[in-house]
């Protein structure tokens, strides 16, 4: 059995979601606050997520970070080498979808191969009534930028563990890789 952590990124839009979803991960659903001050430093959230088909575990470290450009820029430092993202937008703000490019962007200029691996989340959608982005394409832009995607509700619990889980399995898969390589290059 193998344990891990290791730190993810949670970011995107202001309003989105970001710290609801961060909440809703580390109380594994039992804290929804209603009422949100938007975020204006940086929020880190820890949970272990255990893998259920090999018992080994990742604790992920999510940082939770502003929105708001201004704000965002402030806490960019904290960006260095990431190893996963989660980049969260809400589906009833096309805009907050059409901004994913830039926020994608930014991290991977904080990475060290200028690659991160991670998720794509759609938060929000049980305002299905007010749906501005198609899930279809969402998860061809995902796809087309090497993320997983999936949709959510923090306030529903509408899958929110998921995208955990496939950080975990991704963090876990990089490990062994780079163990391997490493391993390979000792022989």
């Amino acid at each position: 059995m193998v344990k891990l952590r290791t730190r993810c990124l949670l970011v995107g839009e202001a309003a989105v979601g970001k710290s609801a979803l961060g909440h809703m991960f580390q109380s594994e659903g039992s804290l929804f606050q209603r009422n949100y001050s938007m975020t204006a430093g940086v929020e880190l959230f820890t949970k272990c997520v255990t893998l259920p088909q090999t018992g080994d575990s990742v604790e992920l470290y999510l940082v939770d970070c502003p929105g708001k450009e201004l704000l965002a820029e402030a806490c960019e430092k904290m960006w260095t080498g990431p190893w996963l993202l989660c980049l969260v937008f809400d589906l009833s703000s096309e805009q907050s979808f059409l901004s994913c490019p830039r926020w994608l962007e930014k991290v991977q200029a904080h990475s060290l191969d200028g690659t991160v691996s991670g998720v794509l989340v759609g938060n929000k959608c049980d305002l299905s009534e007010r749906r501005a982005v198609q899930s279809e394409a969402a998860r061809e832009w995902a796809q087309a930028n090497g993320l997983e995607y999936f949709e959510t509700s923090a306030k529903e619990l509408d899958t929110c563990m998921a995208p955990l889980l496939s950080l975990a399995q991704t963090f876990l898969s990089l490990y062994r890789q780079s163990c391997e390589k490493t391993q390979s290059l000792s022989s």
